[in-house]
């Protein structure tokens, strides 16, 4: 009998270890908070986010991430990536221009309003936006501006709750309009 217990609690604290070192290091869930990827993700859902992709590489344009606020670090943000280090990126008469070519942003809700210069993303940072542009707080605004890397949490990858709506979110990106 005490070794059944025994190895019970062998198993339980490998159990606990193998659990902490996949959230410290692998993956963490995050709740949702706002309208702002309306209509890719809604306020109070539940997703998946990968922690370990970004420490090897970088985000690629159309990643869904999340990232602590540059100007409050206690608060997290869930963006779409649009500009990365090298683009030249613009936001003039409601698109966005990368590269000089038109986005084609098929997930968007509303207008991608403001002006924001023509500006190259500068080694290290990143350029987000929110999916539903009338209310995001992203990098069109002084307040967040462009994303330091080392403020990536990471990845999302997987909503998990509701359960009616477990999907993958990598299935949209944003590619180039031809024409412009």
């Amino acid at each position: 009998m005490m070794r059944t217990i025994g190895d019970w609690l062998i198993a339980g604290v490998i159990a606990v270890v193998v659990a902490l070192f996949c959230h410290f290091f692998l993956f963490e869930s995050y709740v949702v908070d706002g309208d702002s990827m309306e209509p890719s993700l809604s306020s109070g859902q539940h997703i998946l986010v990968e922690k370990i992709t970004y420490s090897y590489g970088t985000p690629h344009r159309g990643d869904i991430v999340v990232f602590r606020y540059p100007r409050n670090p206690s608060r997290e943000f869930v963006k779409r990536v649009i500009g990365l280090p090298g683009d030249r990126v613009e936001v003039t008469g409601g698109h966005v221009i990368v590269n000089g070519i038109l986005l084609d942003e098929p997930y968007i809700v509303g207008n991608t309003d403001g002006i924001y210069p023509v500006t190259i993303i500068p080694e290290g940072r990143l350029f987000v936006l929110g999916d539903n542009r009338e209310v995001s707080e992203d990098s069109r605004s002084n307040l967040v501006g462009l994303v330091p890397m080392e403020n990536i949490e990471g990845k999302a990858f997987l909503r998990i709750y509701p359960f009616y709506a477990v999907s993958r979110l990598d299935n949209q990106k944003p590619h180039f309009q031809r024409g412009r």
